[in-house]
């Protein structure tokens, strides 16, 4: 399961915030990386993974976290491993639509 939130600017840039619903509030450190996967901005709709492929089209720009989820985006096409970081293990990556 994945857990997603959708936010619209003014402008009509669309963010989507997605991650592996398990993350959900957990805070992640390495060194100087550091990510907190804050259920404020990732937390909102739960979907199936296989429907991250219909919000990705859809978005500008997307914050991923989590194996399964930067995984299929990866295997979308929309990220490729240079783009991803690990935090404690933990992928993270993110996607701009020019």
């Amino acid at each position: 399961m994945v857990s997603i939130k959708i936010q619209k600017s003014l402008e009509g840039t669309v963010v989507l915030a997605a991650c592996d619903k398990e993350l959900l509030g957990k805070t992640f450190e390495e060194g100087e990386l550091h990510i907190h996967v804050n259920e404020g901005y990732y937390g909102g709709e739960i979907i199936l993974l296989e429907q991250l492929e219909e919000k990705l089209k859809n978005c500008h720009i997307a914050n991923l976290v989590g194996e399964r989820v930067v995984g299929k985006a990866k295997e979308l096409g929309y990220i490729e491993d240079a783009h991803i970081i690990k935090i404690q293990g933990t992928p993270h990556a993110q996607y701009f639509s020019l």
